[in-house]
């Protein structure tokens, strides 16, 4: 099972349902997993453990993909989407990287400076300004605390004080869909972090900062005006 392989199956939804494929990421893992079970049984991991191999495959995999699905539309609006990855292992960058690298690096005084853990990162190449960075999993319980320090961080140095942070998450534990009684991570998304975007079919009660990810585009688009 390769990211190839993932990336078809959301084209095949795509042909079944348009702009909405996105609803259904978590119907597209199930898939995605017992093809990469097959796969795995032919040359299993050392440790014996398909579920552990296969939650390393599906976080990669995620933000691989949701990557994918923003990429296009977000380079119509002029913009550059890169995988954080990109930035943060590779020491001898092209001109353009090292300076998006820069520019969301958070000073921590005499500990130096060190790069938020983000997923996805989202420039103007034209200035290099940074208009969004962008954390996917599954569920928001494997990092949602974690986004909303680092949107904190951001928020005290002129630089990087205007850079937005958002999650995209399919929400399989169902942390999002209901303000009240609101669960923790909803809460932390509301007050820590500029919003969430969810890929479900499940009915949510929306706010300014809870949305379906089909209006990231949308909202993309104000940032840039923004800017």
């Amino acid at each position: 099972m390769k990211f190839e392989d993932l990336k078809e199956l959301y084209q095949k939804k795509s042909q079944e349902y348009g702009l909405s494929a996105y609803k259904h990421i978590s119907e597209i893992l199930k898939n995605a997993k017992m093809k990469h079970y097959e796969d795995w049984k032919k040359k299993p991991t050392k440790a014996g453990d398909h579920e552990q191999s296969w939650r390393a495959f599906k976080g990669k995999n995620l933000e691989r993909l949701v990557q994918f699905i923003i990429s296009n539309e977000a380079e119509k609006l002029g913009l550059r989407v890169i995988n954080g990855n990109k930035i943060e292992r590779k020491k001898m960058l092209p001109k353009e990287l090292s300076e998006i690298k820069r520019k969301l690096a958070v000073d921590f005084g005499k500990f130096g400076l060190h790069l938020p853990d983000v997923d996805i990162i989202i420039y103007n190449p034209t200035n290099k300004e940074i208009i969004t960075v962008v954390s996917c999993k599954v569920t928001l319980r494997e990092r949602i605390a974690q986004t909303g320090y680092w949107k904190l961080k951001l928020l005290q140095d002129e630089v990087t004080q205007n850079i937005k942070v958002y999650f995209i998450t399919p929400d399989e534990d169902g942390t999002l869909t209901t303000k009240k009684p609101i669960k923790k991570g909803r809460a932390i998304v509301e007050t820590d972090t500029d919003g969430a975007y969810l890929m479900t079919t499940a009915e949510i009660e929306k706010s300014s900062k809870i949305k379906l990810f089909e209006e990231f585009i949308i909202d993309l688009r104000n940032m840039i005006n923004e800017n």
